[in-house]
């Protein structure tokens, strides 16, 4: 997958509320005496892209070339943007740009204070002439609703109309309660509060409902509702959820952004929508547990789809394309009851290269090679159990009695054995470069293991 997004620089269009988030990092030692509040320190402080900025600076740290339409006032934060963004920014009179101020203690946000004037902007025209000038150079476009003015009904109406006359997929983050100016977008991110705010509806009582009723209602290409901690739910053809990877969660703030970024880079290099969401899901893993208004890198991404156990079981179809350039250990086995011996046997592998494949006999395998009542544990089971080690790289499942297809596809540099094929004949190895054979940790067997869980209960 990685190849794919690292195989050109999508062009993508932001239109949007650009905002400026100003943080200031404060130490707090005490309670006022003058009334019960803290008394805060400033330590530093810095400004950053926000709202749709926040999804230029994503997109441009993931590696996309982009570019940014919207507006802002003739003031201090609008020269902060003109600076610090590749845009067409038209400066409306008595705009103000908006502002973000975040005071922050240890990491936590304890005050935030907005400075803006809300209203419609009066340059509709001017905005989709510009629009329409520029948008063809484009792969995808992004429309960043903070309802802050810029993304009117009538501006709205008119970008996802010209887009879908050019065929670019436009996809927005939506505000409000009304929806129907996003009507034929190929897809809204809306959590699910927002989603409920454009049902109509308190609670959602059936998910599957409640999201193909987005899509037909709307005409969307794909509907999607972001679920926070539980993931991502996406309808097609049918419903997908897609469960979230955050490991740890220090602030949400942007987490939003960073989900359209990643699907409008992904959708602008023609990947399959579920892969996008899945995408989308680590990137706002990775945001959540930063602080404040942050990008997230394709590098960052690949880290976290290695470090969650469940995203290091592979095919072998994407692993020939992951451990390229790479010295690959491989090894094999049906790990049914994971023990010591097992433990050190991998370590010791792992040692002997860059990458550690290990395949696994599939429950249909097991069964042929050892009989109806084994595996004791079912083969995704196992498989996680595997990944969950950290020297252990990547898992594959296969389903034949031998691994010796496996390793004719992989091509494995060095294939790993116990000691106890000394003198026998190792399948694979007139296929890699070296075979080595690692000695068991003496007294450890999931036979003997089993046997003695027999005898304990007999007796």
């Amino acid at each position: 997958m990685f190849d794919v997004l690292n195989s050109k620089r999508p062009k993508i269009l932001v239109v949007g509320d650009f905002i400026v988030d100003h943080y200031i990092w404060c130490d707090c030692t005490r309670i006022s005496p003058e009334a019960p509040v803290m008394i805060m320190k400033s330590q530093k402080e810095d400004k950053r892209l926000g709202g749709a900025g926040n999804v230029y600076a994503n997109l441009k740290s993931l590696g996309a070339e982009v570019y940014a339409l919207g507006l802002v006032g003739d003031d201090e934060s609008g020269r902060f943007l003109k600076e610090n963004l590749n845009a067409s920014l038209l400066v409306e009179k008595n705009r103000k740009t908006p502002l973000k101020s975040r005071v922050l203690s240890h990491s936590q946000q304890v005050l935030r204070l907005d400075d803006e004037n809300d209203f419609n902007t009066q340059l509709e025209d001017e905005l989709i002439d510009e629009f329409k000038k520029i948008a063809k150079d484009y792969d995808a476009i992004v429309l960043s609703d903070y309802a802050k003015g810029v993304l009117t009904p009538k501006v709205t109406r008119a970008l996802i109309s010209h887009a879908n006359t050019l065929n670019l997929p436009i996809l927005v983050d939506p505000k409000g309660k009304d929806f129907s100016k996003y009507q034929n977008a190929t897809l809204l991110t809306p959590n699910k509060k927002e989603a409920m705010q454009a049902l109509g509806v308190e609670k959602i009582e059936n998910l599957e409902q409640a999201i193909k009723q987005l899509k037909d209602d709307l005409g969307l290409c794909y509907s999607i509702i972001t679920l926070s901690e539980e993931g991502i739910a996406l309808f097609d053809d049918r419903l997908h959820i897609i469960p979230a990877k955050a490991l740890e969660v220090y602030d949400v703030t942007g987490a939003g952004d960073s989900v359209i970024a990643m699907l409008a880079y992904a959708l602008a290099l023609k990947i399959d929508i579920v892969k996008a969401c899945e995408l989308a899901n680590d990137a706002a893993a990775v945001v959540v547990a930063k602080v404040g208004s942050v990008s997230v890198s394709l590098d960052e991404i690949r880290n976290l789809e290695k470090a969650s156990f469940e995203g290091k079981i592979k095919s072998k179809e994407e692993l020939v394309k992951i451990t390229q350039h790479q010295k690959v250990v491989f090894t094999n086995g049906c790990f049914d009851i994971m023990h010591y011996g097992h433990i050190k046997y991998l370590e010791k592998a792992k040692r002997l290269g860059d990458v550690l494949v290990v395949g696994l006999n599939s429950d249909q395998s097991i069964k042929r090679l050892k009989g109806d009542l084994r595996p004791i544990n079912a083969e995704f089971q196992r498989a996680c159990m595997l990944a969950s080690m950290y020297f252990v790289d990547y898992v594959v499942i296969f389903d034949e009695d031998t691994p010796f297809e496996l390793i004719q596809f992989l091509k494995p540099e060095i294939l790993v054995k116990g000691a106890d094929y000394k003198d026998k004949e190792v399948v694979g190895s007139d296929i890699v470069k070296k075979v080595e054979l690692i000695d068991f940790e003496e007294g450890f067997s999931t036979t003997n293991i089993i046997n003695r869980i027999v005898n304990d209960k007999k007796n």
